[in-house]
Order: C-alpha cells, then structure tokens, then sequence
C-alpha cells in the first residue's frame, strides 16, 4: 500500500483558496493569486522536494485537474518549471469529479461513483500519490482518513474570507510532525506532519498541576 499525500498551501487563519493566480477560483473572492509575492527560494525548493520524492500518480479534484491540464502540457522540458512539468505529464492523474471532464491530458482517469473505494484502489496502485489543492476533495479525504502525509506551507497572510485547509470535512484525528518546521526568508512556514493512530486524547491543565510534586 502507497501513500497519500496532501500538498497544501494556506495562509495564517488556513484559506487556501485560489494560491497560484486570480482565475483560479474566482466566485466570491477577491484575493486569487495571494501566494505569488510569498514564493521564496527556500519554498521553491521545498515545494520541488516534496514532488520529487517519488511521485508516481497525481490525485486532483475537477477544478484543479482542469487548471493543471491547461497549463502543465504546455511547459517546456527546458524552461523554469520543467522539472515539475516533466513529472505531472509522465506520471497517471486521478480525478474526482461527479461530471464529465475533458481527459484529454495523457494518462488522466476519471475515478468511480464510490470515490473513497476508488482512492483506497489508487492507493494500493501507487507509492507516492499527491494530492495538490483540490479543496472539495481534500475534505473527502480528511473525512475518511484517507491520507497518509500533510505538507503544509503556512504563509504570514491573513484574509479572513476564502474557503479553508480545514473547512467541514475534518474528523478527529492524531497527527505527528516529521521533521522540525522550516522557515524561509519570506515567513512562510513548512510544517510536514504524518497521520498517527487514535484520536486526540483530553486532560485537565489544573488536575496535573495538582499532582505535580513540591519543588
């Protein structure tokens, strides 16, 4: 069984709506493209490390394959993005989408009616399986517990309107962090967390006070 992993770009209060450019998502908000003056060096780098590690299949919703397909073909082997857009044409895409999509990226398959069952298939198919954006689908997955990394870039904006990483599809659940957070130049945060057994444990702050022993 593979891996899934959720690529996701937010700002300080977690909207990730619409990072890349004002087309994006337009319907009702007015920041599209808030990520372009935040990109640094050491995101980039970040952001290229983490699709290099062995992605073989790409896992979208319909609104992000249908931004990726237009762009991603287009690209040359040569230019500035090749490296990315040498993995996302090589590599199978998924897309979850109860319409009919345009497929005609090479290697693009529509998943099934049963979309979890259709994402355990993916899974079980591939190693390393990215899930990037697709926000609708993301909730899916976060509600079945379908996803096996997060890599979050937390960027020092705060909007305050804007669909959200966390945004209704959440259940409760245990994460671990991987590796100690990275910051670059421009502030933004990369926190690469894994899924962990159980569900979040309580406590009470005053009871562990009291029984804490006298100094």
């Amino acid at each position: 069984m593979g891996l899934i992993h959720l690529e996701l770009f937010a700002t300080l209060d977690l909207v990730a709506q619409a990072p890349g450019g004002p087309d994006e998502d337009p319907a009702g908000f007015p920041f599209g493209g808030w990520q372009a003056p935040l990109i640094d060096e050491v995101a980039g780098e970040q952001i290229d490390a983490a699709y290099a590690e062995g992605t073989d299949a790409l896992l979208l919703g319909r609104r992000t394959y249908d931004i990726f397909a237009g762009f991603w073909p287009h690209q040359r082997a040569d230019g500035p993005d090749g490296e990315i857009a040498r993995l996302f044409n090589s590599v199978p895409k998924y897309v979850a989408s109860r319409g009919t999509p345009d497929l005609s990226w090479a290697g693009s398959t529509q998943l099934g009616p049963d979309l979890p069952a259709a994402v355990r298939e993916v899974r079980d198919r591939h190693e390393h399986v990215r899930v990037v954006g697709s926000l609708n689908l993301v909730q899916t997955l976060l509600h079945e517990k379908l996803f096996d990394r997060i890599d979050l870039w937390v960027h020092p904006i705060v909007l305050g309107v804007g669909k959200k990483v966390f945004d209704g599809g959440e259940v409760p659940t245990n994460l671990k962090l991987l590796e100690p957070p990275a910051a670059g130049p421009s502030g933004t945060v990369y926190l690469h967390y894994g899924l962990a057994d159980g569900v979040p444990a309580t406590g009470d702050m005053a009871a562990d006070r009291d029984a804490a022993p006298a100094r």
